[in-house]
This record gives structure tokens, sequence and C-alpha cells, in this order.
């Protein structure tokens, strides 16, 4: 059994964080990962799609098991709700959180559904984390103190690092640029990423953990060999038999050839997207009006043409709709190591028991 800082501070089985996924809905998904002994977090992004892509918006509230009519502090508390019901005694969830400028309503309102579900003593034993990400943590602070949460924040490099520890945040999720949809805008990827910040800021009070290329026992066996707590995954969870993503996304992860991902322009900067026939177009359209997103310059909605988020919304309706040269989904690059939907309980084993095998292994392969 591989025990970590990150099992002994949440009460999880294994030191494997299944990733939040907004906007999309990951509700049965969390509820599958949690019951596995991981992780298991919800996302709270897809409220934002009301208007602008209904058919995110209303497969959100249809996993939360809420009405397209509720407002959006209702959704989230329904979808917290179900997730308690249905996952088992012990097991520990959280919720995924962007708090960039652009989304803080929604953010506040998440903060306000999650205050008021928190009230019942026994959800709160089992919702007990907070994941911020996609903006500064040290705003919230104040929030996550008064509800006495585990803090984690999602970023890709030291500058944030350096907020979070500012802002008090207890396990840093540093992000690699093999991850998939929202990328950072420098690339720096996982080999280089997860050494520097668990040299510069892992202590006896800060956690760290990896995310982005991370998929399966070889990946997580290098993580804790570089010193991390643990590891989040988010396409190998997508890539599973209880993954709320709908069949056509699951498939393009699934059949992803080597090389198969591209960076194109997303709703909050860089994006990391499978190379369908549309996201192809999509990358040179970028690389024409948002030109940034691959010379780490940050552009804005004042730069950029409106077309390139409209892109956006048409090719992700376009994979709910199963239209597969219309459609865009994003990934990661593991996606190329990724050829099977097992079942979320049976991948956890199966990765945690191969990284046993591997660190023993290195024991017998080397001496020392």
């Amino acid at each position: 059994m591989i025990k970590t800082r990150l099992t002994e501070l949440v009460g999880i089985k294994y030191p494997i964080i299944q990733a939040g996924m907004g906007p999309f809905p990951v509700t049965s998904l969390c509820i599958a990962a949690a019951n596995a002994g991981c992780l298991g977090l919800c996302s709270t992004f897809g409220t934002t799609s009301r208007k602008s892509n209904p058919v995110v918006f209303e497969d959100f509230c249809r996993q939360a098991h809420a009405d397209y009519s509720d407002d959006d502090v209702t959704i989230f508390k329904k979808m917290f709700t179900r997730i308690f019901n249905e996952t088992k005694e012990g097991a520990v969830f959280g919720a995924n959180v962007m708090v960039s400028a652009e989304v803080k309503e929604n953010a506040m309102n998440v903060m306000k559904a999650i205050k008021e579900v928190r009230k019942d003593p026994e959800m709160a034993k089992r919702f007990k984390v907070l994941v911020t990400t996609a903006g500064d943590p040290v705003p919230w602070a104040g929030f996550v103190k008064e509800q006495g949460m585990i803090w984690m924040h999602v970023f890709p490099g030291v500058r944030t690092a350096a907020r979070c520890k500012k802002a008090g945040v207890q396990v840093l999720i540093a992000s690699g640029h093999e991850g998939g949809f929202h990328t950072a805008w420098q690339p720096v990827h996982s080999m280089t990423l997860l050494p520097d910040i668990v040299e510069k800021f892992s202590d006896e009070n800060t956690l760290v953990c990896g995310t982005g290329g991370y998929c399966d026992s070889k990946t997580l066996a290098a993580a804790l060999a570089m010193g991390a707590d643990g590891v989040q995954m988010g396409t190998r969870f997508l890539a599973t038999e209880e993954s709320d993503f709908c069949d056509l996304w699951k498939k393009l992860v699934v059949d992803c050839p080597d090389g198969g991902t591209i960076i194109a322009r997303g709703f909050v900067g860089p994006a990391r997207w499978l190379r369908t026939p549309a996201a192809q177009v999509h990358a040179y359209n970028t690389a024409k009006d948002a030109p940034g997103s691959f010379v780490g310059v940050p552009d804005d909605f004042s730069k950029i043409p409106m077309d390139l988020l409209v892109a956006e919304r048409t090719g992700i309706a376009a994979t709910y709709n199963g239209d597969a040269e219309k459609a865009m989904a994003g990934a990661g690059e593991c996606s190329q190591r990724i050829s099977d939907l097992p079942r979320c309980e049976d991948m956890v084993k199966k990765i945690v028991a191969e990284t046993e095998d591997i660190i023993s292994g290195l024991k017998e392969k080397f001496v020392f």
C-alpha cells in the first residue's frame, strides 16, 4: 500500500486526485473516483454555459440531478447532495472552482453553496476539499479558513506557487503543459515544473502534487520519485466507464494517435485539443488571430476575434451531438497512451499495484 502525506492529510486510500474537468459535468465520475479510494472532484463551471452553450449546461444539470430552471446556487447544492448520497461512508470528495476575475460571480455562487451544504456535520466530514484554479488564490483565503476545508490550488508556474504559499494553500498542484484543455501561456512541462516546485515549496506545511501527463503506474512512480505527494489525473479518468463525458469524446481519446493533440485558443487562454479536423482549423486561426497562445504572450477578449471563442463553443456542442467532423474536444498528451475504457475502481487498483511493483523492482534492478 502506497501511503503519502496526501493520503494521510485527506484520508484517502490512494495518492490520486481525479481532476474536476470544468465546465463539463464530472459528477458521476467524482462519485466513482471517491468510491474507488481516490479524491473525487466535481466541476462547478458548467452553469456559465447556461446561455452560451446550452448542451453543456443541460448535461451539467442532468448529472447534478437539478432542473434547468434552478438558480446556480441550487444546482450546486443538488450536485453536492447527490455526490454525498451516492458515495460510500468514508469516501472523500471536493469541488474544483475556477477563480479567475472573468468568472468571479460563478465562484462566489459556488462558495455560497458550499457554505450552506457544509452546515450538515456529516456532509462536512466527507466534502472537505476545495480546489481552486485559473486565478489568484489569495483573495479566497478568508473563505477557506472560515470553512476549515483542505485547500488545494492548481497552477502552472513558480510565481503562482509563491502566491499559494502566501495564501496558506496546503496542497500545491503543479500543472505541466502536457495537460488537457486549459494550459498555461508559458509551456513548462511536468518533468521541469514538478521537481522545481518540490524543491522550492515543499515543506512540513505544504504538500506538492503533479498534474499534466500522469495517467498510469509509470507516471505515478515518476512523480513520487521526484518528491511529489501524489498526482492529479484528468484525461485518464475521462476515458472510463463511469465518466460523464459523451461517447464521442471518449472515443476520440481512445483513438488518439501519436502526436494526436494540438494547442489552440480556449476560453481562458491556450488550450490542448485532440487533433480533429475542426481543431486543426481552429489552431490555424489561432496562429493568425491570437499568436500569443504559441509564444507565451497573454491576450484577452478585447484583442482577439470573438470568432475564436465561438469556434470553441460550436466544436464542443458538435462533440456532444456526435458530429466527428465538426467536433472539438480537450484532452491531454497522454491520450496517445490510453486505449481502453475501464471501470474507475479497476483502473485505480491496477495503477497502484503496478506502481508498487515498479518501486520494488528498482531495488532489485539497481545496486545501491
